[in-house]
């Protein structure tokens, strides 16, 4: 976790990096770069606009550079890319993790892809080319194709000679893939299990099954079942389901069940925190941003918050509409106007209360669209309960303040706006995902337009009946 110390050292190391560079004294950038932590690298680096931290990344030591290019996110990437020299361009390239290359191609134009791919080994070719064959948004197109897999029959000592042999490239070897011989999956073996089973080859499985005494224990005896992923399926999902395995490794299926790559548990958690940070952007209102703040251009920063505002302000125009229809109430009784900000402010807040625990909830598997009804009565009784305390304080200070009428309505219309707002913002969510979109994206206008129209008309229906307006 970065402190602020920590910040304001960066800050430091930064301002002496760009008088350096104004100063073209490259000897003592690459002096005061080359032993720096590469955590430490990537925190400077992001601070740089394009061509100074291309300068920069240029100096380091080839080691150095390829561990601090790994750390960085994938527009990080495209766009130090496109400021280096393409003898540099092609080593990075080569050195990176297939499906962190594979992401990569996503950025890039595709041109400069193309131009990267012909420049690729053999080998590195046909270990990136599966995950192209996904759209971006599959789990197929971040998987590894680095693994190791056994056979069934092995023994344990063959197992582990094979990982010997084959195991140096992979991306793990903690958990290996057992397939048949068409490449079907049928379990998955730990590597620690077969190690302890060759302490155990001499006693065998005496008495369990028949096997004789000192028959040597293959991978059939040792594997598990396999909890795997398809390729196709959307990437968050798969990576939720993954985590939630809690297994090092999930392999990755195609639809007949043959295996094609492996899942390993930092990539999945990757992808959630991707998601979680769009989500997070989202329910604010805006996009979420693929550079450190100060490094992403003005032009990016409104373009990501532009799209939402406009929608905001269109959703605006329907709650003046509402006024207007009200105008002759507000018109003979001016007081009605002043708990309109209350009003919509406590409808807005409910409905992303419940929009949020439920699009968390889909997001983690918690819930299906089976559960429709479930959470709409569930919503229901939350925004009665919530509702009932809210209008109990509403109309007691209320009263107090503008007499009993006021303190009536505003209890009333307390219990029918939360009631109301939790119910729609918790069946919005589960709406987007039958529509295949994004619940984040799709709930937040909504129910902010939903809520706030809907609990003025309430308001006012209540104020007129009780008033006799």
């Amino acid at each position: 976790m970065t402190t602020s110390r920590d910040r304001l050292e960066f800050d430091v190391l930064a301002d002496h990096l760009a008088l350096m560079l104004a100063q073209e004294d490259l000897a003592s950038i690459e002096k005061l770069i080359r032993d720096m932590p590469p955590s430490d690298l990537v925190n400077v680096l992001e601070r740089e606009d394009p061509d100074d931290r291309a300068i920069i990344y240029r100096l380091l030591p080839r080691e150095l550079a390829l561990e601090v290019f790994d750390r960085f996110n994938g527009s990080m990437r495209a766009e130090l890319l496109t400021g280096l020299r393409d003898e540099h361009v092609v080593g990075v390239f080569e050195h990176l993790d297939p499906d962190d290359r594979a992401a990569l191609v996503d950025e890039l134009p595709a041109s400069v892809s193309a131009k990267l791919f012909s420049g690729l080994s053999e080998k590195e070719r046909k270990l990136t080319a599966p995950m192209l064959g996904y759209p971006s948004g599959a789990i197929g197109r971040h998987m590894s194709t680095e693994y190791v897999r056994v056979r069934p029959g092995m023994t344990a000592r063959e197992a582990i000679a094979h990982v010997r042999a084959t195991g140096e490239g992979a991306e793990t070897v903690y958990l290996l893939m057992v397939t048949d011989d068409h490449r079907r999956l049928e379990g998955v073996v730990g590597l620690r299990d077969l190690i302890f089973a060759l302490d155990g080859e001499a006693g065998g499985k005496d008495g369990e099954g028949g096997e004789a005494a000192g028959d040597p224990l293959t991978v059939r005896d040792l594997m598990k079942a396999p909890e795997s992923v398809t390729a196709s399926e959307d990437a968050e999902t798969a990576a939720r389901r993954a985590v939630r395995t809690t297994h090092l490794v999930t392999p990755v299926v195609d639809e007949e069940g043959r295996l094609i790559g492996i899942l390993t548990i930092d990539d999945a958690n990757r992808i959630i925190d991707r998601a979680d940070e769009e989500d997070a952007a989202r329910a604010g209102a805006s996009e979420p941003l693929d550079r450190p703040y100060l490094v992403t251009s003005v032009a990016t920063l409104v373009r990501s918050r532009i799209v939402w505002l406009l929608v905001l302000a269109l959703s605006a125009i329907l709650t003046v509409q509402v006024l207007e229809m009200f105008e002759d109430a507000l018109a003979k009784v001016v007081t009605l106007s002043l708990f309109i900000p209350l009003l919509t402010g406590t409808a807005g807040n409910t409905g992303s209360q419940a929009a949020t625990t439920v699009t968390r909830a889909l997001a983690v598997g918690e819930v299906r669209l089976r559960d429709t009804w479930k959470v709409a009565w569930r919503e229901v009784r939350v925004g009665v309960t919530m509702g009932v305390l809210l209008g109990l304080i509403g109309a007691v200070v209320a009263g107090v303040v503008y007499g009993l009428d006021f303190g009536l309505i505003i209890g009333l219309t307390l219990v029918s706006i939360c009631t109301i707002a939790a119910t729609v913002g918790g069946i919005m969510p589960m709406i987007a995902r039958a529509i295949k979109a994004d619940p984040a994206v799709f709930s937040t206008p909504f129910i902010s337009t939903f809520c706030d129209a809907s609990g003025l008309i309430v308001y006012f229906l209540i104020a007129k009946a009780v008033l006799g307006l």
